[in-house]
């Protein structure tokens, strides 16, 4: 199986906060995000820029994946911060409110090396075009991020905890993501000291499907990496499958009998799955 990198919780960090970035180096976060957009003030863009292509050329971030979300092309900063960020080589670029499959090609001509692409949905324009969006010819294309505050403000909707008016949105987002095999990460949760409601929407994110979830503050790093890690009874279960299907009996059967349960090779795969995921993050 391809190798799987742990994506559960991905800290947006200001780069324009040379401390913040510093503390990010040791943070238990799988992903930083170096931020040149919505953490950033205008006044303060060049400043973000100049430390977040700094930090990466630097390094020091260890196992974790350094990502830099850049401003849209369409803003006095964006085009100077794709040709900066992307001649620094972080492990991928999160591009703001794609809303088509030209914008893929748009941010991707803009890298070099192995650098990803990472696309934001919270338009209501991309909610239309996720299929277009996941397609793109574009083979750097790896991530969806969902932006809720962003979708939320567009659709004019109440984001709640709960938020029962993005339950289709972010199930069709998943399944976008998924038909085209990209990973793709929850929206923040701005309850900074709402604990409880941090957990509940993480789980939530958990139970729609997402690998991960984006922060906003070192504190709710421990929630997102609980509840977007295979649990133990996953891991044992995923075990049983995988050795059931192993025994030269089961070779050629496409449907077994596992401890009474009905398993076809649908679910061998999506064992082998979360073991590569359990592997890599016990390895973290």
């Amino acid at each position: 199986m391809t190798a799987v990198r742990p994506r559960r919780s991905a800290l947006y960090m200001p780069a324009a906060n040379a401390r913040a970035i510093e503390k990010a180096r040791d943070l238990a976060c799988d992903v930083v995000i170096l931020d040149l957009e919505d953490a950033v003030a205008p006044d303060a863009k060049d400043l973000a820029r100049a430390q977040a292509v700094e930090a990466v050329k630097a390094g020091g971030f260890g196992r974790r994946e350094v990502v830099i979300r850049v401003n849209g092309l369409d803003t006095p900063w964006g085009a100077e911060d794709l040709a900066a960020a992307g001649a620094a080589r972080p492990d991928a670029i999160l591009a703001p409110k794609v809303s088509s499959a030209a914008d893929v090609a748009a941010y991707g001509a803009g890298l070099a090396g192995d650098t990803r692409l990472w696309v934001m949905i919270e338009t209501c324009a991309s909610l239309f075009a996720m299929d277009a969006i996941a397609g793109a010819r574009d083979a750097r294309l790896d991530a969806f991020v969902i932006g809720t505050n962003d979708l939320a403000k567009e659709m004019r909707c109440r984001l709640t905890t709960e938020r029962a008016a993005l339950a289709g949105p972010l199930s069709l987002a998943v399944a976008a993501a998924r038909a085209h095999g990209l990973t793709i990460l929850d929206g923040v949760f701005n309850g900074i000291d709402d604990d409880d409601g941090l957990a509940r929407q993480c789980d939530q994110g958990a139970e729609f499907g997402f690998d991960g979830k984006t922060l906003i503050h070192p504190r709710q790093i421990e929630a997102a990496n609980r509840a977007f890690a295979p649990t133990p009874e996953e891991v044992e279960w995923s075990r049983t499958i995988v050795a059931a299907f192993d025994s030269p009996e089961n070779a050629a059967k496409g449907v077994i009998r596992v401890e009474g349960r009905m398993v076809e090779r649908l679910h061998l795969a999506e064992a082998r799955r979360l073991l590569a995921v359990a592997d890599a993050i016990a390895g973290a």
